[in-house]
Protein backbone atom coordinates (compact mmCIF):
# COMPACT_ATOMS: atom_id res chain seq x y z
CA UNK A 1 0.00 0.00 0.00
CA UNK A 2 1.32 3.46 -0.83
CA UNK A 3 1.45 6.25 1.76
CA UNK A 4 -1.54 8.59 1.80
CA UNK A 5 -0.73 12.04 3.18
CA UNK A 6 -3.08 14.89 4.11
CA UNK A 7 -1.86 18.00 2.34
CA UNK A 8 -2.78 21.28 4.06
CA UNK A 9 -2.30 22.89 0.66
CA UNK A 10 -5.67 21.98 -0.82
CA UNK A 11 -6.90 20.33 2.41
CA UNK A 12 -7.12 16.86 0.90
CA UNK A 13 -5.48 13.48 1.43
CA UNK A 14 -3.20 12.55 -1.46
CA UNK A 15 -0.95 9.72 -2.54
CA UNK A 16 2.56 10.53 -1.36
CA UNK A 17 4.88 10.69 -4.34
CA UNK A 18 8.18 12.46 -3.63
CA UNK A 19 9.73 14.58 -6.35
CA UNK A 20 12.57 12.08 -6.70
CA UNK A 21 11.70 8.38 -6.35
CA UNK A 22 13.05 6.85 -3.15
CA UNK A 23 14.15 10.19 -1.67
CA UNK A 24 12.32 12.56 0.66
CA UNK A 25 13.38 16.12 1.41
CA UNK A 26 11.65 17.51 4.49
CA UNK A 27 11.87 20.90 6.22
CA UNK A 28 10.26 21.59 9.60
CA UNK A 29 10.16 24.95 11.35
CA UNK A 30 12.08 24.76 14.60
CA UNK A 31 11.88 26.93 17.72
CA UNK A 32 12.58 30.61 18.22
CA UNK A 33 15.24 30.43 20.92
CA UNK A 34 14.03 32.96 23.49
CA UNK A 35 12.49 30.75 26.21
CA UNK A 36 12.19 27.18 27.47
CA UNK A 37 10.29 24.80 25.19
CA UNK A 38 6.78 23.79 26.21
CA UNK A 39 4.79 20.62 25.65
CA UNK A 40 3.36 22.05 22.40
CA UNK A 41 6.87 22.28 20.97
CA UNK A 42 7.45 18.69 22.08
CA UNK A 43 4.43 17.49 20.15
CA UNK A 44 5.58 19.03 16.89
CA UNK A 45 9.15 17.77 17.25
CA UNK A 46 8.04 14.25 18.25
CA UNK A 47 5.49 14.05 15.40
CA UNK A 48 8.05 14.86 12.72
CA UNK A 49 10.66 12.68 14.40
CA UNK A 50 8.24 9.74 13.98
CA UNK A 51 7.45 10.70 10.38
CA UNK A 52 11.16 10.74 9.52
CA UNK A 53 11.71 7.39 11.31
CA UNK A 54 8.81 5.76 9.48
CA UNK A 55 9.83 7.02 6.05
CA UNK A 56 13.33 5.66 6.62
CA UNK A 57 11.89 2.29 7.73
CA UNK A 58 10.12 2.18 4.36
CA UNK A 59 13.48 2.50 2.56
CA UNK A 60 13.21 6.20 1.72
CA UNK A 61 16.42 8.21 1.81
CA UNK A 62 15.36 11.13 3.98
CA UNK A 63 17.06 14.52 4.23
CA UNK A 64 15.52 16.19 7.26
CA UNK A 65 16.16 19.87 8.02
CA UNK A 66 14.91 21.62 11.17
CA UNK A 67 16.05 25.18 11.86
CA UNK A 68 16.62 27.44 14.83
CA UNK A 69 15.53 31.08 14.75
CA UNK A 70 18.33 32.76 16.70
CA UNK A 71 17.63 36.40 15.79
CA UNK A 72 14.12 37.79 16.23
CA UNK A 73 12.15 40.49 18.06
CA UNK A 74 11.25 38.06 20.84
CA UNK A 75 14.89 37.14 21.41
CA UNK A 76 16.01 40.78 21.42
CA UNK A 77 13.24 41.87 23.83
CA UNK A 78 13.83 38.96 26.22
CA UNK A 79 17.60 39.58 26.17
CA UNK A 80 16.97 43.21 27.18
CA UNK A 81 14.80 42.06 30.07
CA UNK A 82 17.54 39.73 31.30
CA UNK A 83 20.40 42.11 30.50
CA UNK A 84 21.98 39.55 28.18
CA UNK A 85 23.40 39.59 24.69
CA UNK A 86 20.77 38.23 22.26
CA UNK A 87 23.28 35.70 20.89
CA UNK A 88 23.99 34.39 24.41
CA UNK A 89 20.28 34.11 25.16
CA UNK A 90 19.66 32.19 21.93
CA UNK A 91 22.57 29.85 22.63
CA UNK A 92 21.25 29.14 26.13
CA UNK A 93 17.83 28.09 24.84
CA UNK A 94 19.17 26.15 21.86
CA UNK A 95 21.19 24.02 24.26
CA UNK A 96 18.14 23.63 26.51
CA UNK A 97 16.14 22.51 23.47
CA UNK A 98 18.71 19.78 22.80
CA UNK A 99 18.60 18.65 26.44
CA UNK A 100 14.79 18.42 26.36
CA UNK A 101 14.63 16.61 23.02
CA UNK A 102 17.48 14.23 23.83
CA UNK A 103 15.59 13.32 27.01
CA UNK A 104 12.52 12.60 24.85
CA UNK A 105 14.61 10.33 22.58
CA UNK A 106 14.19 12.65 19.60
CA UNK A 107 16.72 11.88 16.87
CA UNK A 108 18.69 14.84 15.55
CA UNK A 109 17.68 16.21 12.16
CA UNK A 110 20.23 15.78 9.38
CA UNK A 111 20.77 19.54 9.27
CA UNK A 112 19.90 22.02 12.02
CA UNK A 113 20.84 25.46 10.65
CA UNK A 114 20.67 28.70 12.61
CA UNK A 115 19.28 31.81 10.97
CA UNK A 116 22.36 33.91 11.72
CA UNK A 117 24.49 31.49 9.68
CA UNK A 118 22.49 32.30 6.52
CA UNK A 119 22.16 36.08 6.47
CA UNK A 120 23.88 36.36 3.08
CA UNK A 121 21.48 33.77 1.61
CA UNK A 122 18.50 35.75 2.91
CA UNK A 123 19.86 38.99 1.44
CA UNK A 124 20.17 37.29 -1.95
CA UNK A 125 16.52 36.21 -1.91
CA UNK A 126 15.40 39.70 -0.91
CA UNK A 127 17.50 41.17 -3.74
CA UNK A 128 15.72 38.90 -6.23
CA UNK A 129 12.34 40.12 -4.96
CA UNK A 130 13.48 43.74 -5.17
CA UNK A 131 14.69 43.23 -8.75
CA UNK A 132 11.28 41.79 -9.68
CA UNK A 133 9.54 44.79 -8.08
CA UNK A 134 7.67 42.45 -5.71
CA UNK A 135 9.38 44.02 -2.68
CA UNK A 136 9.91 47.66 -1.78
CA UNK A 137 12.12 49.64 0.59
CA UNK A 138 11.10 52.29 3.11
CA UNK A 139 13.72 53.87 5.36
CA UNK A 140 15.94 50.77 5.35
CA UNK A 141 13.01 48.36 5.89
CA UNK A 142 12.11 46.05 3.00
CA UNK A 143 8.56 44.70 2.61
CA UNK A 144 6.97 42.04 0.43
CA UNK A 145 4.02 43.41 -1.56
CA UNK A 146 1.36 40.74 -1.04
CA UNK A 147 -0.97 42.12 -3.71
CA UNK A 148 1.68 41.38 -6.35
CA UNK A 149 1.59 37.65 -5.60
CA UNK A 150 -1.63 36.25 -7.05
CA UNK A 151 -1.50 33.07 -5.00
CA UNK A 152 -1.45 34.79 -1.62
CA UNK A 153 -3.79 32.96 0.77
CA UNK A 154 -3.79 29.58 -1.02
CA UNK A 155 -2.48 27.69 2.03
CA UNK A 156 -4.63 29.29 4.71
CA UNK A 157 -7.68 29.78 2.49
CA UNK A 158 -7.74 33.50 3.35
CA UNK A 159 -8.41 36.19 0.77
CA UNK A 160 -6.80 39.60 1.08
CA UNK A 161 -10.06 41.38 0.35
CA UNK A 162 -11.73 39.56 3.25
CA UNK A 163 -9.00 40.20 5.81
CA UNK A 164 -8.63 43.20 8.06
CA UNK A 165 -5.50 44.48 9.74
CA UNK A 166 -5.84 43.50 13.37
CA UNK A 167 -4.08 42.10 16.36
CA UNK A 168 -1.94 39.67 14.33
CA UNK A 169 -0.70 42.32 11.88
CA UNK A 170 1.41 45.29 12.89
CA UNK A 171 -0.25 48.36 11.40
CA UNK A 172 2.32 50.54 9.65
CA UNK A 173 1.00 53.47 7.63
CA UNK A 174 4.11 53.39 5.42
CA UNK A 175 3.17 50.01 3.94
CA UNK A 176 1.24 49.71 0.68
CA UNK A 177 -0.99 47.05 2.23
CA UNK A 178 -1.40 46.28 5.95
CA UNK A 179 -0.52 42.64 5.24
CA UNK A 180 2.77 43.43 3.52
CA UNK A 181 5.39 41.71 5.68
CA UNK A 182 8.98 42.54 6.53
CA UNK A 183 11.75 40.86 4.59
CA UNK A 184 14.47 43.05 6.13
CA UNK A 185 14.34 45.30 9.20
CA UNK A 186 16.48 48.42 9.53
CA UNK A 187 18.90 48.40 12.47
CA UNK A 188 17.87 49.96 15.77
CA UNK A 189 20.36 51.13 18.41
CA UNK A 190 21.73 48.28 20.50
CA UNK A 191 20.24 45.52 18.33
CA UNK A 192 22.12 42.90 16.27
CA UNK A 193 22.68 44.07 12.69
CA UNK A 194 24.31 42.98 9.45
CA UNK A 195 25.27 45.02 6.42
CA UNK A 196 22.93 44.88 3.42
CA UNK A 197 22.18 46.82 0.21
CA UNK A 198 19.47 48.67 2.21
CA UNK A 199 21.73 49.56 5.11
CA UNK A 200 22.49 47.74 8.36
CA UNK A 201 19.68 45.59 9.70
CA UNK A 202 18.46 42.05 10.21
CA UNK A 203 16.15 39.62 8.41
CA UNK A 204 12.44 39.29 8.97
CA UNK A 205 11.23 36.01 10.45
CA UNK A 206 9.64 34.53 7.33
CA UNK A 207 12.57 34.97 4.96
CA UNK A 208 14.77 32.81 7.19
CA UNK A 209 13.02 29.56 6.35
CA UNK A 210 12.83 30.27 2.62
CA UNK A 211 16.58 30.85 2.47
CA UNK A 212 17.62 27.91 4.64
CA UNK A 213 15.27 25.36 3.07
CA UNK A 214 16.33 26.28 -0.46
CA UNK A 215 20.02 25.99 0.44
CA UNK A 216 19.67 22.48 1.83
CA UNK A 217 16.75 21.03 -0.12
CA UNK A 218 16.46 23.04 -3.31
CA UNK A 219 13.90 25.60 -4.41
CA UNK A 220 11.21 22.90 -4.48
CA UNK A 221 11.12 20.05 -1.97
CA UNK A 222 8.72 17.38 -0.73
CA UNK A 223 7.42 18.07 2.79
CA UNK A 224 7.22 21.29 4.77
CA UNK A 225 5.99 20.82 8.32
CA UNK A 226 5.20 22.67 11.52
CA UNK A 227 2.49 23.40 14.03
CA UNK A 228 -0.99 24.43 12.92
CA UNK A 229 -0.36 27.89 14.37
CA UNK A 230 2.24 28.52 11.65
CA UNK A 231 -0.16 28.18 8.70
CA UNK A 232 -0.84 31.93 8.79
CA UNK A 233 1.05 34.13 8.54
CA UNK A 234 4.41 32.30 8.62
CA UNK A 235 3.91 29.49 6.11
CA UNK A 236 1.64 31.59 3.90
CA UNK A 237 4.38 34.21 3.70
CA UNK A 238 7.06 31.59 3.05
CA UNK A 239 5.12 30.39 0.02
CA UNK A 240 4.58 33.92 -1.28
CA UNK A 241 8.21 35.05 -1.07
CA UNK A 242 9.69 31.72 -2.24
CA UNK A 243 7.44 31.20 -5.24
CA UNK A 244 7.67 34.86 -6.22
CA UNK A 245 11.47 34.70 -6.07
CA UNK A 246 12.12 31.27 -7.60
CA UNK A 247 9.07 31.02 -9.90
CA UNK A 248 8.38 27.40 -9.03
CA UNK A 249 6.31 25.54 -6.40
CA UNK A 250 7.86 25.83 -2.93
CA UNK A 251 6.83 22.60 -1.14
CA UNK A 252 4.74 19.78 -2.59
CA UNK A 253 3.13 18.66 0.70
CA UNK A 254 2.33 20.79 3.75
CA UNK A 255 1.93 18.92 7.04
CA UNK A 256 0.66 20.60 10.22
CA UNK A 257 0.24 19.08 13.67
CA UNK A 258 -2.57 20.01 16.05
CA UNK A 259 -2.34 21.81 19.38
CA UNK A 260 -1.85 20.50 22.91
CA UNK A 261 -4.64 21.53 25.29
CA UNK A 262 -4.28 21.41 29.06
CA UNK A 263 -7.25 19.86 30.85
CA UNK A 264 -9.44 20.80 27.85
CA UNK A 265 -8.27 24.42 27.84
CA UNK A 266 -5.93 26.08 25.37
CA UNK A 267 -2.43 26.26 26.79
CA UNK A 268 -1.39 29.85 27.51
CA UNK A 269 0.76 31.75 29.97
CA UNK A 270 -2.17 33.98 30.88
CA UNK A 271 -4.16 30.98 32.12
CA UNK A 272 -1.22 29.70 34.14
CA UNK A 273 -1.35 26.30 32.42
CA UNK A 274 1.84 26.67 30.40
CA UNK A 275 3.74 23.38 30.71
CA UNK A 276 7.51 23.49 30.23
CA UNK A 277 9.03 20.23 28.97
CA UNK A 278 11.73 20.03 31.63
CA UNK A 279 9.04 20.32 34.35
CA UNK A 280 6.90 17.57 32.78
CA UNK A 281 10.00 15.34 32.57
CA UNK A 282 10.41 15.64 36.33
CA UNK A 283 7.02 13.98 36.83
CA UNK A 284 6.76 11.44 34.01
CA UNK A 285 8.96 9.02 32.12
CA UNK A 286 9.98 10.51 28.75
CA UNK A 287 8.58 7.49 26.88
CA UNK A 288 5.23 7.98 28.63
CA UNK A 289 5.21 11.54 27.32
CA UNK A 290 5.98 10.31 23.79
CA UNK A 291 3.29 7.64 24.04
CA UNK A 292 0.77 10.24 25.17
CA UNK A 293 1.69 12.69 22.40
CA UNK A 294 1.32 9.96 19.76
CA UNK A 295 -1.95 8.58 21.14
CA UNK A 296 -3.99 10.92 18.92
CA UNK A 297 -3.71 11.55 15.20
CA UNK A 298 -1.13 14.27 14.62
CA UNK A 299 -3.69 16.63 13.03
CA UNK A 300 -6.05 16.36 16.01
CA UNK A 301 -5.69 18.26 19.28
CA UNK A 302 -4.43 16.25 22.24
CA UNK A 303 -5.54 17.00 25.79
CA UNK A 304 -2.80 16.91 28.41
CA UNK A 305 -3.89 15.88 31.90
CA UNK A 306 -2.37 14.03 34.84
CA UNK A 307 -4.84 11.21 34.24
CA UNK A 308 -3.80 10.86 30.58
CA UNK A 309 -0.12 10.73 31.54
CA UNK A 310 -0.78 8.20 34.31
CA UNK A 311 -2.60 6.00 31.79
CA UNK A 312 0.35 6.28 29.39
CA UNK A 313 2.69 5.41 32.27
CA UNK A 314 0.66 2.30 33.15
CA UNK A 315 0.50 1.22 29.50
CA UNK A 316 4.27 1.57 29.18
CA UNK A 317 4.74 -0.59 32.29
CA UNK A 318 2.65 -3.36 30.73
CA UNK A 319 4.65 -3.37 27.50
CA UNK A 320 7.99 -3.39 29.30
CA UNK A 321 6.69 -6.18 31.54
CA UNK A 322 5.87 -8.23 28.43
CA UNK A 323 9.33 -7.62 26.95
CA UNK A 324 10.87 -8.63 30.26
CA UNK A 325 8.70 -11.74 30.33
CA UNK A 326 9.88 -12.85 26.91
CA UNK A 327 13.50 -12.03 27.51
CA UNK A 328 15.95 -10.04 25.43
CA UNK A 329 18.09 -13.07 24.57
CA UNK A 330 15.19 -14.86 22.94
CA UNK A 331 14.16 -11.76 21.01
CA UNK A 332 17.63 -11.19 19.62
CA UNK A 333 17.57 -14.69 18.14
CA UNK A 334 14.72 -13.73 15.78
CA UNK A 335 15.89 -12.57 12.37
CA UNK A 336 15.51 -8.80 11.98
CA UNK A 337 13.83 -9.19 8.60
CA UNK A 338 11.06 -11.46 9.92
CA UNK A 339 7.80 -9.63 10.55
CA UNK A 340 4.40 -10.73 11.74
CA UNK A 341 0.84 -9.54 11.39
CA UNK A 342 1.34 -6.80 13.98
CA UNK A 343 4.00 -4.99 11.95
CA UNK A 344 1.90 -5.25 8.79
CA UNK A 345 -1.11 -3.73 10.55
CA UNK A 346 1.08 -1.02 12.07
CA UNK A 347 2.42 -0.09 8.63
CA UNK A 348 -1.13 0.02 7.26
CA UNK A 349 -2.01 2.54 9.98
CA UNK A 350 1.09 4.64 9.34
CA UNK A 351 0.55 4.55 5.58
CA UNK A 352 -2.79 6.26 6.21
CA UNK A 353 -1.47 9.78 6.90
CA UNK A 354 0.96 8.65 9.61
CA UNK A 355 -1.87 7.60 11.90
CA UNK A 356 0.03 6.94 15.13
CA UNK A 357 -3.25 6.70 17.05
CA UNK A 358 -4.16 3.56 15.11
CA UNK A 359 -0.54 2.43 15.23
CA UNK A 360 -0.51 2.64 19.02
CA UNK A 361 -3.78 0.67 19.02
CA UNK A 362 -2.10 -2.07 16.98
CA UNK A 363 0.78 -2.06 19.48
CA UNK A 364 -1.60 -2.58 22.43
CA UNK A 365 -3.51 -5.31 20.56
CA UNK A 366 -0.25 -7.16 19.90
CA UNK A 367 0.76 -6.88 23.56
CA UNK A 368 -2.59 -8.28 24.77
CA UNK A 369 -2.43 -11.12 22.25
CA UNK A 370 1.11 -12.05 23.23
CA UNK A 371 0.36 -12.06 26.95
CA UNK A 372 -2.57 -14.39 26.35
CA UNK A 373 -0.49 -16.73 24.19
CA UNK A 374 2.31 -16.75 26.77
CA UNK A 375 -0.23 -17.71 29.43
CA UNK A 376 -1.23 -20.68 27.26
CA UNK A 377 2.34 -21.88 26.62
CA UNK A 378 3.15 -25.42 27.69
CA UNK A 379 5.61 -28.19 26.91
CA UNK A 380 3.17 -29.32 24.22
CA UNK A 381 3.25 -25.98 22.36
CA UNK A 382 4.69 -26.63 18.85
CA UNK A 383 8.08 -24.97 18.16
CA UNK A 384 6.57 -23.02 15.26
CA UNK A 385 4.04 -21.43 17.61
CA UNK A 386 6.80 -20.46 20.03
CA UNK A 387 8.79 -18.93 17.19
CA UNK A 388 5.70 -17.02 16.03
CA UNK A 389 5.47 -15.49 19.50
CA UNK A 390 9.05 -14.25 19.21
CA UNK A 391 8.36 -12.81 15.75
CA UNK A 392 5.36 -10.88 17.11
CA UNK A 393 7.46 -9.69 20.05
CA UNK A 394 10.01 -8.51 17.50
CA UNK A 395 7.18 -6.57 15.82
CA UNK A 396 6.60 -4.75 19.10
CA UNK A 397 10.21 -3.67 19.14
CA UNK A 398 10.01 -2.55 15.50
CA UNK A 399 6.92 -0.47 16.29
CA UNK A 400 8.80 0.93 19.27
CA UNK A 401 11.70 2.04 17.09
CA UNK A 402 9.29 4.09 14.92
CA UNK A 403 7.43 5.54 17.91
CA UNK A 404 10.66 6.17 19.83
CA UNK A 405 9.75 3.76 22.64
CA UNK A 406 11.46 0.88 24.48
CA UNK A 407 14.87 2.52 24.44
CA UNK A 408 15.91 0.76 27.66
CA UNK A 409 16.29 -2.83 28.72
CA UNK A 410 13.22 -3.78 30.81
CA UNK A 411 15.39 -4.42 33.88
CA UNK A 412 16.88 -0.92 33.62
CA UNK A 413 13.45 0.63 33.02
CA UNK A 414 11.91 -0.96 36.11
CA UNK A 415 14.97 -0.31 38.28
CA UNK A 416 14.95 3.39 37.42
CA UNK A 417 11.21 3.61 37.93
CA UNK A 418 11.43 1.92 41.31
CA UNK A 419 14.23 4.24 42.38
CA UNK A 420 12.20 7.30 41.41
CA UNK A 421 9.02 6.09 43.12
CA UNK A 422 10.92 5.15 46.27
CA UNK A 423 12.42 8.65 46.38
CA UNK A 424 9.09 10.36 45.70
CA UNK A 425 7.24 8.33 48.34
CA UNK A 426 10.17 8.35 50.80
CA UNK A 427 10.11 4.55 51.00
CA UNK A 428 13.14 2.91 52.57
CA UNK A 429 14.64 0.39 50.10
CA UNK A 430 16.64 -1.24 52.92
CA UNK A 431 13.43 -1.82 54.89
CA UNK A 432 11.79 -3.48 51.88
CA UNK A 433 14.78 -5.78 51.37
CA UNK A 434 14.73 -6.63 55.08
CA UNK A 435 11.02 -7.51 54.99
CA UNK A 436 11.46 -9.61 51.83
CA UNK A 437 14.27 -11.54 53.55
CA UNK A 438 12.19 -11.98 56.73
CA UNK A 439 9.35 -13.35 54.63
CA UNK A 440 11.78 -15.73 52.91
CA UNK A 441 12.90 -17.05 56.30
CA UNK A 442 9.29 -17.36 57.50
CA UNK A 443 8.37 -19.37 54.41
CA UNK A 444 11.44 -21.50 54.89
CA UNK A 445 10.30 -22.19 58.46
CA UNK A 446 6.74 -22.81 57.16
CA UNK A 447 5.47 -19.90 59.25
CA UNK A 448 2.81 -19.07 56.69
CA UNK A 449 0.94 -16.66 58.95
CA UNK A 450 4.06 -14.53 59.42
CA UNK A 451 4.84 -14.70 55.69
CA UNK A 452 1.31 -13.52 54.83
CA UNK A 453 1.57 -10.75 57.42
CA UNK A 454 4.77 -9.44 55.83
CA UNK A 455 3.25 -9.65 52.32
CA UNK A 456 0.26 -7.59 53.54
CA UNK A 457 2.57 -5.00 55.08
CA UNK A 458 4.50 -4.69 51.83
CA UNK A 459 1.26 -4.47 49.85
CA UNK A 460 0.23 -1.52 52.02
CA UNK A 461 3.50 0.10 50.93
CA UNK A 462 2.47 -0.47 47.29
CA UNK A 463 5.06 -3.25 46.90
CA UNK A 464 4.19 -6.33 44.81
CA UNK A 465 6.02 -9.61 45.36
CA UNK A 466 6.67 -12.30 42.77
CA UNK A 467 7.91 -15.66 44.03
CA UNK A 468 10.16 -17.41 41.54
CA UNK A 469 12.13 -20.67 41.69
CA UNK A 470 15.34 -18.67 42.13
CA UNK A 471 13.95 -16.33 44.79
CA UNK A 472 11.49 -13.50 45.35
CA UNK A 473 11.56 -10.23 43.46
CA UNK A 474 9.65 -7.08 44.36
CA UNK A 475 8.29 -4.19 42.33
CA UNK A 476 6.38 -0.98 42.86
CA UNK A 477 2.73 -1.55 41.95
CA UNK A 478 1.95 0.11 38.61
Amino acid sequence: MSIQLYNSLGRVKEKFEPLEAGKVRMYVCGPTAYDSCHIGHARSVVVFDVIARYLRSQKFEVTYVRNFTDVDDKIINRAKELDMEPSALAEKYIQEFYEDMDALYVERADFEPRATQFIDHMIRVVEILMEKNIAYQIDGDVYFAVEKFSGYGKLSGRRLEDMEAGARVEVDERKLNPFDFALWKAAKPGEPAWESPWGPGRPGWHIECSAMSSEYLGQTFDIHGGGKDLVFPHHENEIAQSEAAFEKPFAKYWVHNGFVNIDQEKMSKSLGNFLIIKDVLKQYHPESIRLFLLSKHYRSPVDFSDQALKEADAALDKIYALLERIGQAELSAVAADRTGEGWKRFCTAMDDDFNTAQGVGVLFDTVRSLNRRLDELSDRTPPDDKHAILIDAGDIQKMGRILGLFNQAPSVYFEKKQRRVLEEQAIDRALIEQLVNERFEARKAKDWARADQIRARLAAMNIVLEDRPDGTIWKIKA
